[in-house]
């Protein structure tokens, strides 16, 4: 699979949600090879090591891809104070995003925290056919609720404190919504404990899911080991690089 690497313009710099950032970046190679469910290396200033960012949107036409962040570190927090106008050096599209082979039938959509943002795309794909559940620590750390609410047909919001929507995880709903909807498949991503636990879930109710993993990115494509993951294969374990194979696996195939 193709990726780019050069300078490419920050398009819009919106701030107005204190626990995220979100910027639009012009990058008419990355964004026609992109799909969603992958992710970005960026360069920030003072850093050897590139920063992944999952992809939130894409925008083919327009060439420019939507990217929705926290900060984590020295590098993010650099990466939120570029204005529109400024330049970042991107490398990407890269990784295995979402099998969006499915899109004639029912989707959920279960996202925990900044694990909400690499599923706005793939929810797009199933024009109105997806519900989703969205939990957030607080109302302080929520995002992308109206855009969620504007490509499916419900969404559920979920606060570990009861400040906005239903007060719980969003596992707490999982198992009463796909006994009563009838899902075919779930997309989900966030926090590695409630992966585990959707994986579980959809398990025991037979329904495919596909999982997009967490972890320490170094070099983005494969060379280094810093993301390995255990999955089963054949029957028997191994690792594969959550840059390169993943971020998405079919949870099936996870050891968790």
């Amino acid at each position: 699979m193709p990726y780019y690497q050069d300078d490419y313009k920050i398009e819009e710099n919106d701030t107005s949600n204190s626990s995220c950032f979100d910027i639009q970046v012009y990058c008419p190679e990355i964004a026609n090879a992109a799909k969603a469910g992958q992710f970005v290396h960026i360069q920030c200033e003072g850093k050897i090591l590139r920063r992944p960012i999952s992809i939130c949107e894409i925008d083919k036409k327009a060439g420019t891809i939507r990217l929705v962040f926290d900060i984590r570190g020295d590098g993010t927090r650099w990466l939120s104070k570029q204005e529109e106008g400024a330049f970042l050096n991107i490398l990407g599209p890269l990784g295995n995003g979402f099998n969006l082979n499915e899109t004639a039938k029912k989707a959920l959509f279960v996202g925990g925290g900044m694990g909400v943002p690499p599923l706005l795309e793939a929810a797009k794909a199933f024009k109105g056919k997806a519900d989703a559940i969205l939990g957030f620590k607080c109302i302080d750390n929520s995002m992308l609720i109206d855009d969620f609410n504007d490509v499916c047909s419900k969404v559920i919001v979920m606060s570990d404190d009861g400040s906005l929507g239903e007060k719980g995880f969003v596992t707490s709903l999982l198992c009463d919504r796909i006994t009563k909807n009838k899902y075919d498949v779930v997309y989900s991503c966030g926090p590695t404990a409630m992966l585990k636990s959707v994986s579980e879930i959809t398990l025991e109710n037979n329904i495919a899911c596909f999982v997009s993993m967490e972890e320490r990115m170094a070099c983005g494509v494969g060379a280094c080991l810093v993301c390995a993951c255990k999955v089963k294969e054949n029957d028997k374990e191994a690792y594969k690089h959550v840059c390169k194979d993943g971020p998405v696996f079919n949870a099936k195939e996870i050891v968790w």
